[in-house]
């Protein structure tokens, strides 16, 4: 039994994913309606204000009467409140399933045990813990969000073979190779938020928008500061959102926000992020902004290219023990660091 339900809890992980980067705040949720040891009906949360995974999942089923009795695996716990979307328990409980199984209670403290227990005290057999610790890390933007009340940090930065970010100017182009770039830009799609700091806009120009992936472009957040000015910087001269986090001045205009703040600490700037709504933030740079997060240590993964080249001097790259493991990136060398002992 235990086999069976590993394997669609599994297909739930699997149709969950398929919602990365377009539910934002929101869980990635999948869900898989098992009658007979046969698969009548699955769905995945698709959008962020929209139904969620169990009420798709339901709906594709075509005769709605071979619910009841049937098994209901989804990855996290059906909400119980009335949000963007009526609860998912009610329409769960209206088909009489003989059972629920999930991998994950939701931490959220409008639902966190709420649903299990409504199906519950409905009747309805509910086995959790599933493939838990999967689970957590598929959902990891939002378990962070929701029990350390800050967004998911990945770290993002190109490297030489001799371990330069940059050449002595802060130029940094171009380290990586085409088809890194094109991860960066699926990765910008996947994350609420992309924040640099101000020496990174002054140098690059960056546009850090989405353009060489399909999907969303994140909330641009730069730190400055003094508000040095960004005067002919495409991340003010276009119709997307930036939020200019400093210790001047509070002001909003044309999509882009000036927030004034005393405090510059990294760990402030997530308390903002938070309370905006922004569930997980990529940052790309620079070199100071990139140390001053790791001495804090307020950061979740670190994604490394590596490429091919050398500059033999420059600014360094934020010092790091690289893992044995990597990808094939082309000739670059992709690296993935996870930050355990994070705060």
């Amino acid at each position: 039994m235990d086999k069976t339900h590993h394997k669609y809890i599994e297909r739930t992980f699997y149709l969950a994913k398929k919602g990365l980067g377009n539910v934002k705040q929101n869980p990635m949720v999948g869900c898989v309606i098992v009658k007979d040891n046969k698969i009548i009906g699955e769905g995945y949360h698709k959008k962020y204000g929209k139904e969620h995974a169990e009420i798709n999942a339901i709906k594709s089923v075509t005769n709605k009467k071979e619910i009841k009795g049937s098994s209901i695996y989804v990855n996290l716990e059906p909400c119980s409140h009335y949000g963007k979307t009526p609860p998912c328990t009610l329409e769960i409980i209206k088909h009489k399933p003989k059972e629920v199984i999930i991998a994950n209670k939701d931490p959220n403290k409008k639902v966190n045990g709420r649903g299990i227990d409504s199906l519950r005290e409905n009747g309805i057999n509910v086995i959790e813990g599933i493939k838990r610790k999967e689970g957590e890390n598929l959902n990891k933007r939002f378990f962070t969000n929701q029990n350390k009340k800050r967004p998911y940090v990945i770290l993002k930065w190109a490297q030489t073979i001799d371990g330069f970010i940059a050449r002595k100017n802060g130029d940094s182009r171009w380290i990586s190779n085409g088809l890194s770039r094109k991860f960066v830009h699926k990765w910008r799609s996947e994350e609420d938020g992309i924040c640099v700091g101000i020496n990174t806009v002054l140098i690059d120009n960056p546009k850090l928008n989405v353009r060489k992936w399909k999907g969303d472009n994140p909330l641009r957040i730069i730190i400055n500061p003094n508000l040095k000015s960004l005067k002919n910087k495409k991340v003010i001269n276009d119709e997307l959102l930036s939020l200019i986090i400093n210790q001047v001045e509070s002001s909003s205009c044309s999509g882009k926000e000036f927030y004034k703040t005393k405090n510059l600490s990294f760990k402030k700037v997530l308390d903002i992020l938070y309370k905006k709504g922004i569930s997980s933030l990529l940052v790309e740079g620079g070199a100071k902004t990139l140390n001053n997060i790791i001495q804090e240590n307020i950061w979740d993964e670190a994604r490394v290219f590596t490429g091919s080249n050398k500059f033999d001097e420059g600014i360094k790259a934020p010092s790091f023990k690289l893992p044995k493991h990597f990808q094939d990136i082309d000739k670059d060398k992709l690296y993935t660091i996870y930050n355990n002992g994070r705060n």
